[in-house]
């Protein structure tokens, strides 16, 4: 954990919670802050789409293997465990808490989190670039109709009509910025930090602004201690089967260490901050305070833990690259440099 720094974002959704909760908006305000929110997330999705590469958009595209496997986790094993974990413990939670979990099973992998932790756990980091690139864009389009889909098998309705908020509302601003990038895309690159802080205050009004409208419908009223503890449970619950399943199914398929790590960061990640903005087309009002939950629990948890298996990829690797430079009694040079493999991580 001393490898990476506090994670600040998660500290300031913690205080707007609290600030929603002793200070929510209404009223007029409530709409004043709404209309920020999504004019903020507009342009949150124009300025990701005028840094947006083009040459990260297609670096590693021949490893389509590793590629398959990233998706098939982030839009396919995700989704399947969250429709089994709602089959079999239905009165667990409400309603609106389960959709909750279902959005997160449908989200994109994260971009600057997984790519840094693939980066520490020494990984394939272009692999990486590309496969939350590519899962972020794809989101864009897949996450209304597979949570439309899950939703509606669970008892839900089907609004197609999400999908074309989404277009509209997110990614006709991506087009647009990506569009623009070469006029203004330098300008994003010399302003990332700037730039960052923005797109973080973006989330935040719009976190404050649906815990507000929640809190004044008596969201903390409805979610007892023991729900609270639920929903945590099934987030890593969520979280370490994908971390597992990425895993056994990248040494099933051969991945030698670096493709593995980036299959278990891009497959395991889920984006809060894509989370949030869809969350805000796709819900309206109170409801939307509930369903972005697992998601706000999710995201720190993945942190914290994905952070750890980082240092023990590392430690494994180090420890993997000094037993093949130590020489061998009775041994040849030659057999000491060909025992190299990284040890497992896992026995």
């Amino acid at each position: 954990m001393n490898r990476c720094q506090p994670d600040m974002f998660v500290a300031a959704l913690i205080g707007t919670v609290f600030a929603a909760t002793f200070l929510p908006c209404r009223g007029a305000s409530a709409q004043v802050f709404g209309l920020l929110g999504s004019l903020s997330i507009g342009a949150l999705f124009f300025l990701q789409g005028a840094r947006l590469s083009r040459t990260a958009m297609i670096a590693g595209l021949t490893h389509w293997r590793l590629h398959l496997a990233i998706a098939g986790t982030t839009f396919l094993m995700f989704p399947v465990i969250g429709s089994t974990l709602i089959a079999l413990f239905p009165r667990a939670m409400s309603q609106t808490l389960w959709l909750g979990v279902l959005f997160v099973c449908a989200l994109p992998s994260t971009v600057q989190s997984s790519i840094a932790l693939t980066s520490i756990a020494r990984g394939n980091v272009a692999g990486a670039i590309c496969a939350a690139t590519a899962s972020n864009l794809a989101g864009l389009v897949l996450v209304p109709i597979l949570f439309g889909i899950m939703a509606h098998l669970h008892g839900g309705v089907l609004h197609m009509t999400g999908v074309s908020k989404i277009l509209v509302g997110l990614l006709l601003p991506f087009i647009t910025g990506h569009l623009m990038q070469p006029w203004i895309g330098s300008w994003t690159k010399r302003n990332r930090a700037v730039l960052a802080i923005t797109d973080r205050g973006s989330i935040l009004l719009v976190v404050y602004t649906a815990f507000s409208a929640a809190v004044v419908q008596g969201i903390w009223n409805q979610l007892a201690p023991v729900t609270f503890v639920t929903v945590c449970l099934i987030d890593a619950v969520l979280l370490i089967t994908a971390v597992l399943v990425t895993r056994t199914v990248s040494r099933t398929l051969g991945f030698d260490h670096a493709d593995e790590v980036a299959a278990v960061f891009c497959g395991s990640q889920k984006s809060l901050v894509s989370g949030i903005p869809m969350a805000s087309v796709l819900f309206a009002g109170p409801t939307m305070g509930l369903v972005v939950l697992p998601i706000m629990i999710y995201h720190p948890m993945q942190l914290l833990v994905c952070a750890w298996l980082a240092r023990r990829y590392t430690s494994a690797t180090n420890a993997g690259l000094a037993l093949s430079k130590a020489p061998i009694p009775g041994g040849s040079p030659d057999r000491a440099r060909g025992s190299s493999d990284v040890e497992p991580i896992f026995r």
